[in-house]
């Protein structure tokens, strides 16, 4: 592909505008997960596995649906395409109504799938159309200027629903419930569950009027983008003789993985060690992962290369799960010391190192995908698909985590899982998207 703009510079600041909107919506989207995870431990009694299929089947869509979203994204083209990625999102926002008013946890797995299949158009759209619409090294620059507007959600949310939905949550604990006559407890947990009915339908309401927005919005398509029609099974097949693409799917599949485990189960982890805050310490890792964000934007390309950030970020996150797996339970000197001066509550040092992790995924996702669709051309929409897949990391990894700690009885141990997960990146950064044949 060219490193020259397929889109002239003038044209570039509107698209980016909408684009913005658009991943603060999936901020919201994805991020609400940490703070719904304990919620629905709660509401449907589940034990640390059973709570983390939340993840499992809302980023196993990705895996699912990516490519036949590509085959309906050449079909639609990227403007349409977004559109009915939001259509199906808010069939799957609608879904938590009755979910939350029987209290069934499998009708809140399927809206969930939903909602991660909607995702899964948009983000097929979106981010090959960020790396196209502009010079090829700086375009993780502009993926981040994205994930910062997402991350930015991503701290925004965990809040608002603490404030809709979390209050007074303590009496709904485990020990506050077995006090209580078995019929008074469901009918405390039936209360509980309620309390999700209107959140969802504000993001339903929310979601048709981004439809609209998107509809009137002047998003250019990318002609040189565009496959002939009936020729994606080919393509496929094409895009697999790419070392770069293949290597960085499993890049993603490890990067994702890990940033959803110090996303979403710094709540539940939070919650074992009795953090009283726990439903929103999902934002502790995304205001570092918003800090992360501004340093790529600052730094990329002019003092940092994309392959370096990579390097970096991979060597920060080993170090950083090592903190993690080692680090002190009881003492919570780190955050005073990082952010306690802010007046933020103090916390765990170990939770400190989840949320930290935060910092060093931040340049993951911006560097991988210009190094993975280097070189598609015409193949970069079904290029962009498998990248899509590899978001099943987000599925398999952190369930596993649920294993691990479930199984061990140790949430702190389990985070293990971590370090190879960055270790392959580290390789990836380091040879993986340098490659282009297989030997």
């Amino acid at each position: 592909m060219p490193n020259t703009p397929t889109t002239p510079a003038p044209k570039v600041l509107v698209p980016m505008l909408i684009l913005a909107v658009l991943f603060f919506l999936f901020g919201f989207v994805t991020w609400l997960n940490g703070a719904l995870i304990p919620f629905l431990q709660i509401v449907c009694q589940l034990n640390e596995f059973q709570a983390l299929l939340v993840t499992f089947v809302f980023y196993i869509a990705y895996t699912v649906m990516a490519i036949p979203m590509s085959f309906l994204l050449n079909y639609l083209g990227y403007k349409k395409g977004m559109l009915a990625g939001l259509l199906i999102m808010a069939f799957g926002a609608l879904l938590f109504i009755p979910a939350a008013k029987i209290a069934a946890y499998p009708l809140f797995l399927l809206a969930l799938f939903m909602l991660g299949t909607g995702l899964t158009i948009l983000q097929t759209a979106t981010n090959p159309y960020l790396v196209c619409i502009g010079p090829r090294d700086s375009a993780a620059m502009r993926i981040s200027v994205m994930g910062l507007v997402n991350k930015a959600a991503g701290i925004v949310v965990p809040m608002v629903f603490a404030t809709l939905v979390l209050t007074n949550i303590e009496q709904y604990s485990a020990d506050a419930l077995a006090l209580l006559p078995a019929a008074e407890q469901q009918v405390q947990l039936a209360e509980l569950s309620n309390r999700l009915v209107l959140p969802y339908i504000y993001m339903t309401l929310m979601l048709l009027l981004l439809s609209v927005f998107i509809w009137f919005a002047p998003l250019p398509e990318l002609p040189d983008q565009q496959n002939d029609r009936g020729i994606e099974l080919r393509a496929v097949k094409a895009v697999l003789a790419y070392p770069q693409l293949v290597l960085g799917v499993l890049a993603l599949f490890c990067y994702v993985g890990v940033e959803v485990i110090a996303g979403d189960t710094i709540g539940l982890y939070g919650k074992q060690l009795g953090v009283a805050h726990f439903g929103v310490l999902t934002s502790y890792t995304m205001g570092f992962m918003v800090l992360g964000y501004l340093l790529g934007v600052l730094l990329i390309p002019r003092y940092l290369s994309q392959g370096r950030a990579l390097q970096l970020s991979a060597v920060a996150g080993v170090l950083l799960s090592l903190g993690v797996l080692f680090g002190a339970t009881e003492s919570q000197q780190l955050s005073a010391w990082l952010f306690g001066w802010l007046g933020i509550p103090l916390v765990p040092d170990t939770v400190v190192f989840v949320a930290l992790l935060g910092l060093a995924n931040a340049l993951v996702w911006p560097a991988v995908w210009p190094l993975a669709l280097e070189g598609l051309g015409k193949l970069t929409a079904t290029g962009s698909a498998l990248l899509i897949m590899g978001i099943a990391g987000g599925a398999v990894l952190p369930l596993s985590y649920g294993y691990l700690a479930e199984l061990s009885g140790n949430s702190q141990g389990a985070y293990w899982i971590l370090i190879p997960a960055y270790l392959y990146i580290l390789f990836y950064a380091m040879k993986g998207h340098k490659l282009r044949r297989w030997s």
